[in-house]
């Protein structure tokens, strides 16, 4: 049994082995170690291997999915070696003393699940592959537990920015790969061939020309063959769900980084989890489907202004229908999760229920869409849509006579093939059905016969069926002429066996055996169909999470007072009473209102300049601005009382202090990345929030750096930007930038204690209020005292002088610099002094420049 579990082991490569033995799955030396502080079960040893004890722990086979969920969640791969023949056929094969043949039958890894126990819901499972085609990234993904799949090509510095719309939960790559992101898992090279991937996706929907299912670049063909020949890896030969390819161009969505994303919290809190995210605050979709298309379309907004308006012209019909809005809710709240139930079908791994989710499914898209299609005003969406919920009347007839009205998970038992649809299945059924009520009239007969009323026909899976009598009514069943046998003894129990028992057992065991093979045929035959028709079912699966996702922003739009946006093609930037959707809903919890403010941005003014205290809400108002454009390219109403939003053709956010040591980057160096990226990407379509940007160096540094950035911002990216900081000094900007305006958000001290209205009002701030929010904070009495008399200095040096740094040569900290400055100044002037330039040879005068740059510390 070694000798077969290490050639597997060594065929499972850097995954968990799970290794089936009776009704467990057992690991063993490394594997069971790791498992077993993962999974918290206990860690024994069995036998002895090299002359030492070999560790062991298992899990049951039955309940195997919840342990191989928490393996993959700790971020392990696992594979399956299961018995791949019964005891019996390995007893014909090699003899009595057979060890049953196992092979690994499938690979479990994050991106290639498809159990309804081991998948979130209301989350999208995405596989990702990538590769570097001369100088071009091909990707593709795809999520196995539905079908769909895209392909796509970027340039290197996209790669980071189009994994993170993804967000996949497993990404492969080619071996050797310098630039492939550090978690990628690393597979043969000559898979990522674009003539194999064209010739895989050819195979996999057996077509002679990818023409149909639209253009395809070199990249985007050899990322999809990496990626097919991964899921045949993992599934051993067998291909989960996969639906045409669709190739997506980077110009269709409304472009945003990873730090934007991270910074915006889309999808994710910036603690991780749902909870406190944009999708947390605004989901109202009743199906998995539909959350999971929300999704979607929240980390890729359109850039399409036909295709937004189309979205938002349907959210806006059922906004306001609302009994109509409560109805359809309510049929998809009932309806079962399509697109996975025909994934697990179609991947080999469906199950009765599964079939009895597409009949119920199926039928449900037929009435929701009967029930829409009675109305005469559709949205133009929802017309196209329409087609897509009916068209399976004869699948989901012949399903419905074929199947139980609630069929079961499992299938080794029968019993989900409905009476009627099968004439012999039915006569087999009465047979065993016959033959039970025949044991038991037996067993009263038996009792009558013997005078033992304590006597019982039993069943297991060793014996089979036996009559057991207590130990002391024995006698009377070993009589020779009793027509009993004896089979086995039993500490206070005999078992029997007699004729006319054998004889009605084997009657049940083979109908009840001849039945499960009957059903099982059936199954096949029903998958058969179902797999047939996987594309139609796919676009119903489809249609019905796009009108979830309508319905649920109408929902959403109704509950909060949102508003229908107006996307235009100019430049402007108007909203009225903008809100941020996840504070307001924080806020509304607390039982307090949220304090709602204008933007209002044009090409003569697109650059504010915001300015105010910390905790007064500039990062707030920065943010609420980013998510309406996001939302509304989305295509759903947003929180305000008016939007009219020329298209954004990129979005970044540059918000919040983070570090990332993991990559050697201190908070500072992070800040300048992200700075970096917006300076060197950003058009004047972007759309760029920009806060406290230099606070992470000393202020001459910061305050230059900021200085600059607002100026490449206004003269050479040319973009709408919302740029808060607490530098009162950048107000000068607005002499030389003539579409950069001063804003503030308001703050009053009454009383000694800090009042933040979180109003924005035009002009500079008068002041940063610091001392006052650190008072808030709780910092000591003693050091917000000290700090008063600091500041005091420092603005008393710069009212005499008008300079920044005035005043600092007064206090300890900086008197040594203020020195040096001075004594170096000092002996430049008597330089100067003492030169006769009317004397000076242009030579000689060119040698006194380069003398007084080396003395001032500058390289000539």
């Amino acid at each position: 049994m070694m000798a077969q579990y290490l050639a597997l082991r060594e065929e499972a490569g850097d995954c968990l082995l799970f290794y089936r033995m009776g009704d467990f799955f057992e690991l063993f030396f490394d594997d069971a170690r790791k498992a077993a502080a993962i999974l918290d079960i206990a860690l024994t040893t069995r036998g002895e291997h090299l002359g030492q004890p070999i560790p062991m722990c298992g899990v049951p086979a039955h309940s195997a999915e919840g342990y191989l969920a928490r393996l993959i969640k700790a971020g392990c791969r696992v594979a399956i070696a299961d018995q791949v023949e019964t005891p019996a056929e390995a007893k014909r094969r090699a003899g009595s003393k057979a060890l049953v043949a196992r092979d690994i039958v499938r690979f479990v890894t994050a991106g290639t699940l498809t159990e309804e126990a081991l998948l979130e819901p209301r989350r999208a499972n995405v596989l990702a592959a990538a590769c570097d085609l001369r100088g071009t990234i091909g990707i593709a993904a795809c999520d196995i537990s539905t079908g769909r799949m895209e392909l796509e090509e970027c340039p290197p510095e996209h790669l980071a920015a189009a994994l993170a719309r993804l967000g996949a939960s497993e990404l492969v790559v080619p071996d050797g790969w310098e630039a492939a992101p550090a978690y990628a898992i690393a597979r043969a090279a000559r898979e990522f061939s674009s003539e194999g991937g064209e010739a895989r996706l050819k195979l996999v929907h057996g077509v002679a020309t990818l023409d149909g299912f639209g253009m395809f670049t070199r990249p985007m063909l050899a990322a999809a063959g990496g990626l097919i020949a991964y899921l045949d890896h993992v599934g051993r030969g067998s291909l989960p769900l996969l639906l045409p390819p669709e190739a997506r161009s980077g110009e269709a969505s409304l472009a945003m980084d990873e730090a934007t994303r991270a910074s915006l919290e889309i999808l994710e809190a910036a603690r991780g989890g749902r909870k406190g995210s944009l999708i947390d605050a605004i989901d109202r979709c009743v199906t998995g489907a539909g959350a999971r298309q929300l999704a979607e379309d929240l980390a890729a907004p359109l850039t399409d202004r036909a295709a937004i308006a189309a979205r938002l012209e349907l959210v806006e019909w059922l906004h306001d229908d609302a009994l109509l809005r409560e109805d359809l809710r309510a049929a998809l709240r009932a309806l079962p999760d399509l697109g996975r139930a025909l994934g697990r079908v179609v991947a080999g791994r469906g199950s009765p229920r599964d079939l009895g989710q597409l009949r119920d499914g199926l039928s449900g898209a037929r009435t929701v869409g009967d029930r829409l299609a009675r109305r005469g005003d559709l949205p133009l969406l929802l017309a196209a849509l329409l087609p897509h919920l009916g068209g399976h009347g004869a699948l989901v007839d012949h399903f419905d006579r074929a199947l139980v009205p609630s069929p079961p998970t499992e299938r080794g038992q029968g019993g989900y093939i409905a009476p009627g649809y099968d004439a012999a299945l039915d006569v087999l059924r009465e047979t065993s059905g016959n033959a039970r009520r025949a044991i038991a009239a037996l067993e009263a007969k038996y009792r009558e016969q013997t005078g033992t009323p304590s006597l019982k026909i039993k069943h297991n899976n060793v014996l089979g069926y036996f009559i057991e009598v207590p130990q002391r009514h024995a006698d009377k069943l070993l009589e020779p002429d009793s027509g009993f046998s004896h089979r086995q003894t039993m500490a206070g129990a005999m078992r029997f066996n007699a004729l006319a028992l054998h004889e009605e057992a084997s009657r049940i065991t083979e109908a009840g055996a001849h039945a499960l093979a009957a059903e099982e045929a059936h199954f096949e035959e029903l998958v058969a169909q179902a797999v047939a028709a996987r594309h139609a079912i796919a676009r119903t699966a489809a249609a019905l999470a796009r009108i979830d996702v309508a319905a649920g922003q109408a929902e959403r739009a109704a509950e909060g007072g949102w508003v229908r946006p107006a996307v235009v093609d100019g430049l402007s930037l108007e909203i009225e009473g903008g809100r941020h959707p996840v504070v307001e809903a924080a806020l509304k919890a607390q039982g307090e209102r949220f304090v709602a403010n204008d933007c209002r941005l044009a090409s003569h003014d697109r650059l504010w300049l915001i300015g105010g205290p910390n905790m007064g809400g500039k990062s707030t108002f920065l943010r609420q601005n980013a998510l309406i454009v996001l939302l509304a390219q989305a295509g759903g109403f947003v929180p305000a009382k008016a939007a009219r939003i020329g298209m954004v053709d990129r979005l970044f956010s540059r918000v919040g202090a983070s570090d990332n040591l993991a990559r050697g980057r201190s908070t500072f160096m992070v800040e300048m990345v992200e700075t970096a990226a917006i300076l060197a990407q950003a058009t004047d379509r972007s759309f760029v929030i920009l806060d406290e940007v230099g606070r992470g160096t000393s202020t001459y540094d910061g305050l230059a750096l900021a200085w600059a950035v607002a100026e490449a911002v206004h003269e050479t990216n040319r973009c709408r930007c919302l740029f808060a900081t607490h530098y009162h000094e950048l107000a000068r900007l607005a002499e030389t930038c003539e579409a950069l305006s001063l804003h503030h958000v308001r703050a009053r001290e009454w009383k000694g204690d800090l009042v933040l209205l979180h109003e924005l009002a035009d002009g500079p701030a008068d002041r940063s209020y610091g001392l006052a929010v650190a008072r808030l904070a709780g910092v000591p009495p003693k050091v917000i005292s000290r700090a008063k008399s600091v500041l005091e200095k420092l603005e008393k040096g710069r009212a005499e002088t008008g300079g920044l740094a005035a005043g600092l040569g007064d206090l300890p900290l900086f008197a040594a610099a203020q020195e040096q400055r001075e004594t170096q100044c000092d002996s430049l002037r008597d330089k100067l002094r003492e030169m006769d330039v009317d004397a000076l040879s242009p030579r000689d005068a060119l040698e006194v420049l380069y003398d007084l740059k080396r003395e001032a510390g500058i390289e000539p």
